[in-house]
């Protein structure tokens, strides 16, 4: 009885540490962005598209961390499964890539997430208002 106990009790404990819906961030794109741990976040996207992945790193930054408009957007981890929802693609950033062991990389696509690709959050952000009309 209690290894079941134990196991209930991690699964609850879990449950209240992961990002809701009701607490995710919601960009302008309407990707959510959640909080990976202290230094990363994760962009969860509405759909495939590299603008709405970027539009959402750079309105959360900026929004959300208070990052300014200068201020580089880091790609953690390209593509891969959510680790904050049950959604099968995300994306991880950062502002602090020495934090994170990521080496800064030259971005050549929005459609392209190689760790450390990176853009000024203001460069991301415009990925937002460009693509308004495709929402």
């Amino acid at each position: 009885m209690k290894p079941a106990l134990s196991s209930l009790l991690a699964l609850a404990i879990a449950a209240a540490v992961m990002p809701t819906d009701a607490n995710a961030f919601t960009s302008r794109s309407g990707a959510r962005v959640n909080p990976v741990d202290d230094v990363v976040f994760e962009v969860v996207p509405r759909n495939g598209k590299g603008w709405d992945v970027w539009c959402a790193a750079g309105d959360y930054a900026r929004r959300e961390l208070d990052a300014a408009w200068n201020a580089r957007v880091f790609v953690v981890r390209g593509r891969g499964p959510s680790v904050t929802t049950n959604r099968r693609t995300a994306v991880h950033f950062t502002l602090n890539p020495d934090r994170t062991g990521v080496s800064p990389t030259e971005t050549s696509s929005p459609n392209v997430f190689g760790v450390g690709n990176n853009m000024t959050v203001r460069q991301a952000f415009d990925f937002c208002m460009g693509n308004m009309t495709m929402l």
